[in-house]
């Protein structure tokens, strides 16, 4: 059965109706999964696999049958370790349908169906008793819950209930504990992700509002790959503290929460940010454990796992508190049933107070900047260097009688051009809580009136609105917080298009172009998401990798997918080179836009895909990139903008390039006008 949904185009700004198949939804969940670096993690599977070895021989020593019940079981991985360690029976239990039917495959396929009962339901709907889907309570719990910030998943929930109905008092658990650490460091860099800095325009100082300052910032974590954050874009004002257990052998609390560290700070500065990260102990002695600390804390960096579907967090404290060395200080966590917040306390001011700090109430946003801006947003909006080039190229397009018109959602751009001696400066923003952000920044610096701020679809516009005046100069980043991939932000030029009746004949375009970009290259790491797997750990999980690539050609696979690839190293095989330009001085053109040509592999690797990216020309001789920051080295190595996700097209299967340039990357593109689509084909070709 077929059905109409409703989707929001990010590239044309229409509303398309598309016929899908009622099965769409959860092709693209499965595609976009972490099932695969999942499976790849050996280090992960490794310790899970001697944990339950350890747990079962525990048990039989003890004379008890080994009854185990492994909730999230996925593929039925750790529900076949355990049968294969000696359990005598495992109810596996699995919410999401496809996935529990993948493993019903593969649990038959490997010939454990006789001990493995595979039950699709969330573990809090399960029953015990006779007629129930466990006949028995377990004494061996099996959970793999966990996400980055390891309770973000409903860990704590759904081990409260195991606990009160699914298993025995005194039963085993692996894993056995988990340990949460945290360290509180000064960042330039990761503080320029929380709050807006001030901005130097002309000599002018545009000053971020008090509200934003005062504000604690949105609740959510921010999980990253903290291993590609280096350790020289921080100091550590504390040591690594431990800050809260929790033992999943004995009955569970999802209740609310606190627990401090007390220090001593080893160096003084601005405390602003926290970096968190927890291990799981396998087993009761603490001998196997599975860490997801970044690789700089270990002698070895290069010996550190790799993992996708657990990272490391980063807590932004609520607003950054000045300490002295060797100031006594507590860092406190809280946590409700599904997240975690930090706050910072000093001994010295609480024996002021002479009172007991209570615990800090779970951040919220009341600034509204938090909400409209995402932390990468505000890494972008706090760029110096990108804040110069608009500057620059406003500066060589603007007159005394420049009438401005500014399309990209809450941006500075046209408080620069106000700044910068515009006559008249408008701004379109597409929602009330963006328009009151820039209201705020306006007030801020006592420009309130100098951009007004129009709440109005571009193809809504009309003279009257502006006012009766002609727009001399339409600009834009152009940024859209609608926009996925790099090329959704060719939103500007259907706007561009929609507006070209209210344009000056010589009215000035910024940028007045854009170009999109590729590399092929080979990841360090990130293919392992889209690998596929074939045994893991000695058993046959091909039912899983089908699956998978099912998912795939029902429409991933000739589409590319967004991945932030300052965090995900990777060599470029090839040069990067300008595959399709865009002219926003002219309107979209009604034809299909094609291109096609071939990048030679230059260097030798293994090429899993295609980084794809867009560059905007503000002007002939100013160009901001979102992908390459610097030029590909001669080995290869590539430097990516923090601030915008790049595009990834994964090969359906990887090419080892012997570098010699005689085999190249093949590439087709076509944008198709009427949908905003940019479809894309790669093939490599050998001499």
């Amino acid at each position: 059965m077929k059905t109409f949904c409703g989707r929001a185009n990010p590239t044309t700004g229409a509303l398309d109706w598309v016929e899908e198949s009622e099965e769409y939804d959860y092709h693209q969940e499965i595609a976009r999964s972490c099932y695969a670096d999942m499976l790849h993690d050996h280090d992960r599977n490794d310790k899970y696999y001697k944990g339950i070895r350890a747990a079962v021989s525990r048990i039989k020593a003890r004379g008890e049958r080994v009854v185990v019940l492994d909730i999230g079981t996925g593929t039925g991985l750790l529900s076949m370790m355990a049968v294969t360690a000696g359990a005598d029976f495992c109810y596996a239990v699995e919410v999401f349908k496809p996935m529990a039917e993948a493993a019903q495959c593969i649990v038959k396929k490997n010939n454990f169906s006789e001990k493995i009962k595979i039950i699709n339901k969330h573990s809090s709907d399960v029953t015990v008793g006779p007629d129930g889907d466990m006949h028995e309570k377990a004494n061996l719990l099996i959970t793999e819950l966990f996400d980055t910030e390891l309770i973000g998943e409903g860990a704590l929930p759904s081990y409260e209930h195991a606990h009160q109905n699914l298993v025995k008092a005194g039963c085993e658990a692996v894993p056995h504990r988990a340990t949460v650490y945290a360290q509180l460091v000064e960042s330039e860099l990761l503080w320029s992700w929380a709050q807006l800095q001030p901005a130097e325009v002309e000599g002018a100082r545009l000053v971020p509002p008090p509200a934003v300052g005062r504000c604690a910032g949105a609740h959510s974590v921010c999980d990253i790959q903290l291993s590609q954050v280096s350790p020289s874009s921080f100091t550590p004002l504390s040591p690594l503290c431990t800050m809260f257990s929790v033992d999943f052998s004995k009955p569970v609390s999802s209740a609310f929460q606190s627990n401090s560290a007390r220090f001593v700070a080893q160096s003084g500065g601005r405390a602003q940010v926290v970096l968190s990260w927890w291990d799981l102990d396998m087993d009761p002695s603490g001998a196997v454990v599975c860490s997801m600390a970044p690789s700089w804390t270990y002698p070895q960096p290069a010996m550190a796992p790799w993992r996708d579907h657990w990272m490391q967090s980063v807590y932004f404290l609520p607003a950054e508190i000045p300490v002295a060395e060797q100031e006594e200080l507590s860092l406190t966590v809280c946590h409700d049933d599904y997240s975690l917040w930090y706050s910072l306390q000093s001994h010295r001011s609480s024996l002021q107070d002479g009172r007991a700090q209570t615990p800090a109430s779970r951040p919220c946003c009341t600034c509204q900047a938090h909400l409209v801006w995402t932390r990468p947003r505000f890494g972008e909006l706090n760029d110096r260097r990108r804040t110069g080039s608009y500057v620059e190229a406003l500066r060589s397009v603007l007159s005394e009688d420049s009438v401005c018109l500014s399309v990209s959602d809450a941006s500075l751009l046209p408080v620069f051009a106000h700044m910068l001696g515009a006559k008249k400066v408008f701004s379109l923003e597409n929602s009330r809580m963006s328009k009151q952000v820039i209201e705020q920044v306006l007030e801020a610096n006592s420009l309130k009136g100098g951009v007004e701020l129009l709440e109005i679809r571009p193809e809504q516009l009309t003279s009257q609105d502006l006012r009766g005046e002609q727009i001399s100069v339409l600009m834009g980043e152009p940024y859209f917080s609608t926009s996925l991939l790099p090329w959704h932000s060719l939103f500007f030029w259907y706007c561009r298009t929609a507006l070209a009746g209210l344009l000056r004949p010589s009215a000035a375009i910024l940028p007045c172009s854009a170009s999109l970009h590729a590399v092929a290259v080979e990841f360090q790491d990130l293919w392992r998401i889209r690998a596929p797997c074939g045994t893991c750990e000695g058993f046959d999980v091909t039912p899983m990798d089908e699956m998978v690539q099912r998912s795939l050609d029902f429409r991933e696979s000739r589409e590319a997918e967004p991945h932030p690839l300052w965090e995900y190293p990777c060599r470029a095989l090839t040069q990067s080179a300008a595959v399709m330009t865009f002219d926003f001085t002219q309107c979209v053109p009604k034809q299909p836009i094609s291109s096609q040509g071939s990048l030679p592999l230059i260097r030798t690797g293994r090429c899993h895909g295609v980084a794809l990216w867009m560059e905007y020309h503000l002007t002939d001789d100013v160009t901001v990139s979102g992908g390459l920051t610097q030029p590909i080295s001669e080995q290869g190595s590539c430097e990516w903008s923090r601030h915008r996700k790049q595009g990834v097209y994964f090969l359906r299967s990887a090419w080892d390039s012997s570098g010699d340039g005689r085999a190249a990357v093949s590439y087709s593109f076509t944008f198709e006008p009427s949908s905003g689509d940019i479809k894309m084909d790669f093939s490599i070709a050998g001499p």
